[in-house]
């Protein structure tokens, strides 16, 4: 009888130690679970961000940055676009085009440099702030090239997600991790 008592508490004791090890692996899975969850959806938002700067890229690349050719003996005379508005949906013609941009568009929403972008990747509005349905903010900055100003010009795409942005304005930091920042120069070339 006694044998069979203490052969019982061991079964007990095993069982204890055996649902303890089960608990310990299943909360690591979750842990893990749960960092591959948030991962895999920043992961989608850098990817739907750098699609949606590299559009913006091409738009600004696709804007008129060229010599024309001139009379017979004359000289190509340069070609800019000035005018389209890449911040409205379809692009306008009542912006600046590839004119210099002011200092801090990457930084602050400026308008004629900053659109807004829903989850999908539409546009959804422009100006001072993003509306409730916006998901990433879109800002691009165009500088003529110092070594060359007359013919070349560096255009910069930064597209952040807006809740991403909610928490660098509150700290206080210029840029974070969750950012996409294209970058590219433009030559003036003849047709």
């Amino acid at each position: 009888m006694r044998s069979s008592a203490a052969g019982s508490g061991f079964v007990l004791l095993d069982t204890l130690i055996a649902v303890a090890l089960l608990i310990a692996v299943a909360s690591g899975v979750v842990h893990l679970f749960a960092i591959s969850v948030a991962e895999t959806r920043a992961a989608r938002e850098r990817t739907i961000a750098t699609v949606l700067a590299a559009g913006r890229l091409e738009q600004l690349r696709g804007l008129a940055w060229d010599y024309v050719p001139a009379p017979p003996g004359g000289p190509a005379l340069p070609r800019s676009d000035w005018v389209t508005d890449l911040s409205v949906d379809p692009p306008g013609v009542s912006g600046t085009g590839l004119m210099e941009t002011p200092p801090g568009t990457l930084d602050t929403n400026t308008r004629g440099a900053v659109d807004y972008l829903d989850a999908r990747g539409r546009w959804v509005g422009s100006g001072g702030s993003p509306p409730a349905s916006a998901a990433y903010i879109r800002r691009w900055a165009i500088r003529a090239l110092p070594a060359n100003p007359a013919d070349a010009v560096v255009l910069q795409v930064l597209v952040t997600p807006v809740a991403q942005e909610r928490r660098r304005l509150s700290a206080r930091r210029l840029w974070t991790g969750e950012d996409v920042l294209l970058t590219t120069v433009r030559a003036r070339t003849a047709r």
